[in-house]
């Protein structure tokens, strides 16, 4: 048997008659930006979260890119974030000419670890951008007691979190703004790039707003910032209010699939299962296990038909864009990265795959 690490195929065929109709009517419409679909996908997307206002973006790194901006943070700043995600997370803060601040992970939940702040935090401190990492959330709370009382505002990465909770609150919408991207990958995917903003301060939105369409104010080629361009096409909105109502079926389906891979994996020496914390929902974008022998774990599914990923093998502290500038160190970060191992997730796996998996990672000797 071939068990992919992920079929995106199998999710467009699962809505092909619907996705198919979204795209035929935009094409007829002939209005391809900033139309009617990103604006009621804006809406939609504001409602299932719980935010009051969504600002669609061309990338989830845009998305992050646009909230620093609009905060005025820049060169001369410092963001305070982990080394333990997608480069993208460290690039949006590089854009504004801010410099990331790179603290370790919990190595239960490969989230910020809240311990690390305090000896990260200077006077030249503007934002805590905590990473709610494989779609399970950052533990808020500390992170939130800790930058209120500096008067810091806290920017939530929620890449691959869409609809993962703390304590009962959404991620996206605990902190001053959310982040979202819709790569294509993503629980909530478009069939090409795209991101979001959640944010409940409405002026904040409307400047990101505008600062994500080159500036411009209420009035047409009427600039009033030096702005960028980062927009979400129609094609991609029409697409993902499509998807957006299968997101809470597709969420319980990862859920269940992760529940599956728990039971039968229970007691494996191999390798260290994923965690739950007891205030978190976990929407399981990912599912990491720890082997200490990762790479011949790896080479053993591979034998058997079995497609896995590591997420992600290379810390931004150590990539060699950042190497030279962000000299730390991050013992749990870098242990992680050498252990860590993405077995095949996605809301269509079926039973018989998810058997021959974890058959296959009990016969890893």
């Amino acid at each position: 048997m071939e068990v992919p690490y992920v079929d995106l195929a199998a999710g467009y065929r699962g809505l092909k008659e619907e996705i198919d109709a979204a795209v035929a009517r935009v094409l007829a419409r002939g209005a391809y930006v900033l139309g009617e679909n990103t604006a009621a996908f804006e809406k939609e997307f504001a409602s299932w979260l719980g935010a009051a206002e969504v600002v669609s973006t061309g990338s989830g790194t845009d998305a992050i890119y646009l909230v620093l901006k609009a905060l005025g943070i820049g060169r001369g700043d410092e963001v305070i974030t982990v080394s333990h995600t997608a480069v993208n997370t460290a690039m949006a803060i590089s854009k504004t000419g801010a410099e990331p601040v790179l603290v370790d992970v919990d190595p239960g939940t490969f989230c910020i670890d809240a311990a690390g702040l305090e000896t990260a935090v200077t006077a030249r401190t503007r934002a805590i951008l905590p990473v709610h990492l494989y779609g399970h959330p950052a533990d808020m709370d500390p992170i939130m007691e800790f930058a209120d009382a500096r008067g810091i505002p806290v920017i939530e990465d929620c890449a691959q979190a869409h609809g993962a909770a703390y304590r009962g609150r959404v991620t996206g919408t605990i902190g001053i703004a959310g982040c979202y991207s819709f790569y294509p990958t993503k629980n909530l995917g478009a069939c090409g790039d795209g991101g979001a903003v959640a944010t409940g301060d409405i002026e904040l939105a409307a400047k990101i707003r505008s600062l994500a369409n080159c500036g411009q104010g209420e009035q047409r080629y009427h600039n009033i910032y030096k702005g960028d361009v980062s927009r979400l096409d129609e094609l991609q909105a029409a697409i993902l209010r499509v998807k957006l109502g299968s997101l809470d079926r597709w969420t319980e389906s990862r859920r269940k699939a992760a529940d599956y891979y728990g039971k039968a994996l229970e007691g494996a020496e191999a390798v260290t299962l994923p965690v739950e914390r007891e205030w978190a929902h976990h929407v399981y974008h990912l599912y990491v296990v720890r082997c200490g022998r990762r790479d011949e774990l790896q080479s053993h599914l591979a034998s058997k038909g079995v497609r896995t990923l590591v997420h992600y093998p290379v810390p931004v502290h150590l990539q060699p864009a950042y190497a030279e500038e962000l000299q730390v160190k991050l013992p749990e970060t870098e242990r992680a990265v050498g252990e860590i191992l993405s077995l095949p997730i996605f809301p269509e796996i079926t039973e018989a795959q998810l058997e021959y998996v974890t058959a296959a990672v009990r016969g890893f000797h």
